[in-house]
């Protein structure tokens, strides 16, 4: 068994690769947008201006949770929270559990706070470490070292039950959370890692008390197969069981790398909760530009959300690539704005898609 330190650089690696990605797409295919050849505004007109928990930003990207606890995160996380400073986007760490397990790695998470002063960042743990309940000590530890203005839970039950070292046991995690939402101080958001969360589950974490919901659906990076990769590249692969086991094995997990709820199919159900429930939608999962983004919000996001991309550019490119990479974006969804003809993000809604023609 791996130590979660390496495991987590495994993760980072592994995920830059295409192998890695869900061939199911987002469902984003299915819809096109609406041109409107008397738009009426220009692009000096548009305006991205959002909210997320009370707090106003100039444009409405998440950057979603990556990275935390092993030697290369710290200048990952470096560098990100230069670049969200400098943008003011918010964005959230990797899970947390490495660095309450081993202080050694607080650095990597730390380093955030030290580079984006002012930005909104959230903290991050995950579903199963909340069974029992989170002890105090732990909840301040996670929240003062990067002096959290929300706590992210994700969810992964795909993710850990595919993974060699992996958490098998879910029961408890719901009231784990409510504990959280009552002992907390700053906001909760939850959120899946790629499988997606329907109205059903949208609806439970509603009624104790979470007031964001990251969708995180199918489309972009299946941790199912980041972890099968995992598991057929350790060097005693080989040697565990016979090849007739080996090959069946292999085989009932290629069976869970397509396995979830696509991002438009997680967007489409919340949208009949939001009509009875006051809360705050960050679609994620497989969305790779702007036109993903502003269709995202025509379904009812408030919020989008990526990971994936800005490591790859960071990782190729550097800083200056990564803020290249976010102009090109703005620029993308500026012009798409224009051309349906609405000035502001809020304003967009369905009536500015339709389904796909050719």
């Amino acid at each position: 068994m791996s130590s979660i330190s390496t495991r987590k650089k495994d993760h980072i690696d592994l995920t830059l690769t295409e192998s890695s990605q869900y061939k199911r797409p987002t469902g984003f295919q299915l819809y096109q947008l609406k041109h409107n050849a008397l738009p009426e505004c220009g692009l000096e007109d548009i305006s991205f201006r959002s909210h997320l928990l009370g707090i106003e930003f100039e444009f409405p990207l998440f950057i979603s949770s990556m990275t935390g606890g092993h030697g290369e995160a710290t200048n990952l996380n470096a560098e990100i929270a230069t670049f969200c400073e400098h943008f003011k986007i918010p964005f959230g760490v990797g899970s947390q559990r490495v660095m309450l397990e081993d202080s050694t790695h607080e650095k990597s998470f730390s380093i955030v706070r030290k580079k984006a002063p002012n930005a909104f960042i959230a903290a991050n743990i995950g579903g199963a470490q909340l069974i029992g309940g989170m002890p105090s000590n732990r909840l301040l530890s996670m929240i003062s070292s990067i002096q959290a203005n929300a706590v992210i839970v994700h969810l992964n039950p795909l993710q850990e039950l595919i993974q060699p070292e992996g958490d098998t046991q879910f029961d408890g995690v719901l009231k784990g959370i409510e504990k959280l939402v009552n002992e907390s101080s700053v906001p909760l958001i939850v959120k899946e890692t790629g499988a997606g969360i329907d109205s059903a589950v949208a609806k439970r974490l509603l009624n104790v008390g979470v007031k964001v919901i990251d969708i995180a659906g199918v489309g972009g990076t299946s941790w199912s197969r980041v972890e099968a990769a995992r598991i057929t590249s350790r060097p005693d692969t080989d040697k565990v069981g016979s090849t007739l086991m080996r090959k069946y094995e292999l085989e009932m997990q290629e069976r869970f790398n397509e396995w979830g709820n696509s991002t438009v199919y997680c967007l489409k159900s919340l949208q009949e909760l939001a009509w009875e429930r006051e809360f705050e939608i960050i679609a994620s999962g497989g969305i790779r530009n702007a036109q993903d983004m502003i269709k995202a919000r025509c379904l009812g996001a408030h919020f989008v959300a990526v990971a994936q991309p800005v490591v790859r550019v960071l990782k190729e490119e550097g800083l200056t690539g990564l803020e290249k990479w976010f102009n090109l974006w703005r620029k993308e969804a500026t012009m798409i704005m224009t051309l349906l003809g609405v000035r502001e993000w809020r304003l967009l809604s369905e009536e500015h898609i339709t389904p796909h023609s050719s």
